[in-house]
Formats: C-alpha cells, sequence, structure tokens
C-alpha cells in the first residue's frame, strides 16, 4: 500500500507531515489555530476552532477529500469551558452526517495562545 504525505503550502512543519494518505485511510495531525505561521483567534474559541477546521479541510483536499469523509475526530481542549465552542462550530460542519469523537482536557498546548488542537481520521472510501 503507497505511503503518501500530506503538507498544504504553508503548513509544513519540520520533522511531521500534516497529513498521512495510506490506502483509503487519511490521518491528519492535530491542527491548532495557526494560518500562515500566525495565531488566528488569541482568546477567542469559536475563531480557533474555525481554523482548525480549515487547517483539515486543507489537508484533506489534498488526497482528494472533504470533511464529509471524515470518520473520527479528538479534540484536546486546555479548559473545559472551550468545548461549547469547539462543539458548536463541529455540529454546524458535521450537522448531518458527524463522525465519532474524543474531547480531552489537557495542561496545555504547545503555545499558551492555543485553546485546542484537533486531528482527524478520514476514509475515502465511503463516498
Amino acid at each position: 500500500m503507497e505511503r503518501r504525505n500530506l503538507n498544504p503550502p504553508g503548513m509544513k512543519f519540520p520533522g511531521m507531515s500534516q497529513g498521512v494518505l495510506k490506502g483509503d485511510l487519511i490521518h491528519v495531525s492535530g491542527q491548532v489555530s495557526l494560518q500562515e505561521g500566525k495565531v488566528v483567534g488569541i482568546g477567542d474559541p469559536v475563531a480557533q476552532a474555525r481554523q482548525c477546521f480549515a487547517n483539515i479541510e486543507a489537508v484533506l483536499q489534498l488526497a482528494g477529500a472533504t470533511l464529509d469523509d471524515v470518520v473520527a475526530l479528538r479534540c484536546y481542549l486546555v479548559d473545559a469551558e472551550y468545548y461549547q465552542a469547539y462543539a458548536g462550530v463541529k455540529n454546524a460542519l458535521f450537522d448531518a452526517n458527524p463522525p465519532c469523537g474524543t474531547a480531552v482536557i489537557v495542561k496545555g498546548l504547545l503555545s499558551p495562545d492555543f485553546l485546542m488542537e484537533v486531528e482527524a481520521v478520514a476514509q475515502i472510501s465511503t463516498r
């Protein structure tokens, strides 16, 4: 089975791929609210959730997939108070066919400006 690394322009990070396509599965690395290397929505969990999903979508597009192909999500939140903002954005994006998911409260992320990090798994053969 062929493996393909997925790194959208402006999202490359040394030592890791933003996503990996192997077979019909796409594993998307945890995405934070970065756009062109700058934090989006400092202190705003809704803006950060939207950017996390925009980044996931950019990775999926490289494999010809969309958010409709997502089968699982994992969200790491630095505070439980941000869950409603994350869930609101997620539910708006996946209202018809929601993926399974996990949300975990963590002590912190790579930068104190990040309120959440979201990972995804998509399966492109499910269309």
